[in-house]
């Protein structure tokens, strides 16, 4: 599931309807996170008021989505209440368009460290495969940020690229893909996989691929950032079991 879906096949999907069906459904094997969140999981074991980052480019800002609370960090903010209904939970969108991860870090002191968050979510990886960049190169300031983070005792999620055929038509989204994901095994942090998320969301038939992207054909829509806020938030509370006693089920 790694990998892209074959082109002829892409074509073949992007003009097929969504099949109806179990939305928003993805494996746990995809969707558990591994690693630390140790100050989330206070501020949720103890129900205190638990303060989130979302800092991105334009999949975090909500490019795609058809208002403010229909972006992911939207979403995010309202599966976490459901989910933790005794903790105040806050979700600030720090998204800026176009933004790569040079760019997110340059803003560290005004547009995350000063809002002294429990937990940023960090949104990587989309422009710099569009962009064609060196991706070796591109772990290094990654991984400086992260550990500018955990120094601040700052809980980090890494969020990789959406899957779109934008960003499957640059070869490098593989190696992204790889990279971020021995980034977040190295540094004792979750990954999201966003991407095989997306892509198990077309292979299982809850999505074509038109149904869950905008018309820019890149960018997520309301349909897609629901989804994707429900199962982050739903990785996040459950990563926190058994200490934290929830209302879904």
């Amino acid at each position: 599931m790694r990998g892209a879906l074959p082109v002829a096949l892409l074509a073949l999907i992007l003009g097929g309807p969504a099949v109806a069906g179990n939305e928003c459904a993805a494996p746990a094997d995809l969707t558990r996170l591994h690693g630390g969140l140790a100050r989330t999981t206070m501020r949720l074991t103890r129900h205190e008021a638990l303060t989130i980052v979302a800092i991105g480019s334009s999949s975090t800002a909500g490019f795609g989505a058809s208002a403010p609370d229909r972006t992911y960090p939207s979403q995010l903010a309202a599966e976490l209440r459901r989910r933790a209904p005794d903790t105040p939970v806050t979700v600030i969108n720090k998204g800026v368009g176009g933004e790569t991860s040079f760019d997110m870090i340059a803003r560290f002191d005004r547009d995350v460290l000063a809002l002294d968050p429990d937990l940023v979510v960090w949104q990587v990886g989309t422009n710099a495969v569009l962009h064609d960049y060196d991706v070796a190169a591109y772990q290094k300031p990654v991984r400086r940020g992260i550990e500018r983070l955990k120094s601040a005792g700052i809980d980090v999620i890494l969020l990789d690229m959406q899957f779109a055929p934008q960003v499957t038509a640059h070869a490098g989204y593989r190696d992204m893909e790889t990279n971020l994901a021995a980034i977040g095994k190295d540094e004792g942090i979750p990954l999201f996989p966003r991407f095989a998320v997306m892509q198990h969301w077309v292979a299982s038939g809850q999505f074509s691929v038109a149904a869950m992207l905008s018309p820019d054909g890149l960018h997520m829509n309301d349909r897609s950032y629901r989804c994707l806020g429900r199962l982050l938030g739903d990785a996040i509370v459950d990563r926190t079991r058994p200490r934290v006693a929830t209302s879904r089920h």
